[in-house]
C-alpha cells in the first residue's frame, strides 16, 4: 500500500503517472529499429500487412478514482495499458527506416493498422514506404470502450495503401468493412482481418510485419512471432529476436 500525501505539505500526491512514468520513460529511450529487429526477408510480396508499434510517449490509462483515497493499492487499482510496458515501441522516424518499399512488388497493397490519434502519422508512414493512401479498408469494433480524451473510444482502423495497380487475380470483393470482435490481448488484432485479406487475395505472396503469431500461408516477421506450426508457415524473424524486449528493458 502507498500512503497519499497532502498537497498542502508541499509533497505531490501519488498517482499512476508519478509512480510508473519514470519506468515508462526508461523503456522508450533507446528503442531503435536496427537494435531490436532482424532484417526484412530478401524477397518481394504483393500483400503487406502491418501493425506498427506506435510510440505513445509512455502514456497510460489508469483508475483516476483510486487517486482520491487516503490509501492506494497501486497493484490493484492501477490499470497499466501503456504500449511500452507490453512491447518495444518505435517513433515515426524509426518506422520510416524500415525498407518496406524494397520488399513490395511493383503492383502491391499495404494494409496498415492505425489508432485514431495516429492517423496522420500512419498516412505519412505509408507514403514514406512508397505507397498511396486509398481508403479505410476495415473498422474493428472492439465491443468494449477505452477512455478517450473527447469521448469513449470503441474502434480501430485498418488503412489501405496501393503501389502501382491492384494485384491480380483478385478474390472476394464482398468482405465487410466492419468487424465486430471483442478485444483480447493488448494490441492483438482480430484474426478475422487476416482471413479477410486472404479471401480478397488468395493467390498472392503475403507478409505480416510486426506479427504476433505465425499464420498459415503468410511470411511472419516480428519479435513476438511464435514458432511455425505443423502447417508449414514460414518464419522470417531470426531466432535470436526472441527475448529482445526483456533484455532491452
Amino acid at each position: 500500500m502507498f500512503e497519499m500525501t497532502d498537497a498542502s505539505s508541499g509533497t505531490d500526491k501519488l498517482s499512476g503517472y508519478s509512480v510508473y512514468q519514470k519506468d515508462a520513460d526508461s523503456r522508450i529511450k533507446k528503442n531503435t529499429l536496427v537494435e531490436l529487429y532482424p532484417p526484412l526477408p530478401k524477397e518481394e510480396f504483393d500483400i503487406i500487412y502491418v501493425d506498427p508499434p506506435w510510440h505513445y510517449n509512455g502514456k497510460m490509462q489508469f483508475d483516476r478514482g483510486s487517486t482520491g483515497r487516503e490509501t492506494i493499492d497501486l497493484s490493484k487499482k492501477i490499470f497499466i495499458s501503456s504500449a511500452c510496458f507490453k512491447y518495444p515501441t518505435l517513433k515515426l522516424d524509426e518506422l520510416r527506416k524500415l525498407p518496406v518499399q524494397d520488399i513490395a512488388t511493383r503492383d502491391s497493397l499495404l494494409f496498415m493498422w492505425a489508432t485514431n490519434p495516429f492517423l496522420d502519422q500512419a498516412i505519412e508512414l505509408g507514403k514514406s514506404w512508397g505507397f498511396t493512401y486509398r481508403t479505410v479498408i476495415f473498422i474493428w469494433n472492439k465491443m468494449v470502450h477505452n477512455p478517450g480524451k473527447y469521448n469513449l473510444s470503441y474502434c480501430e482502423l485498418c488503412l489501405l495503401f496501393k503501389r502501382g495497380r491492384i494485384p491480380t487475380p483478385r478474390g472476394a470483393r464482398n468482405t465487410k468493412q466492419l468487424i465486430n470482435v471483442p478485444r483480447t490481448e493488448h494490441s492483438e488484432k482480430p484474426i478475422e482481418v487476416a482471413k479477410n485479406i486472404e479471401l480478397m487475395f488468395p493467390h498472392h505472396k503475403r507478409i505480416e510485419l510486426f506479427a504476433r503469431r505465425a499464420l498459415p500461408g503468410w511470411t511472419s516477421w516480428g519479435l513476438e512471432v511464435k514458432e511455425a506450426d505443423a502447417s508449414g508457415t514460414r518464419r522470417s524473424a531470426s531466432e535470436e529476436a526472441s527475448g529482445l524486449f526483456d533484455s532491452a528493458t
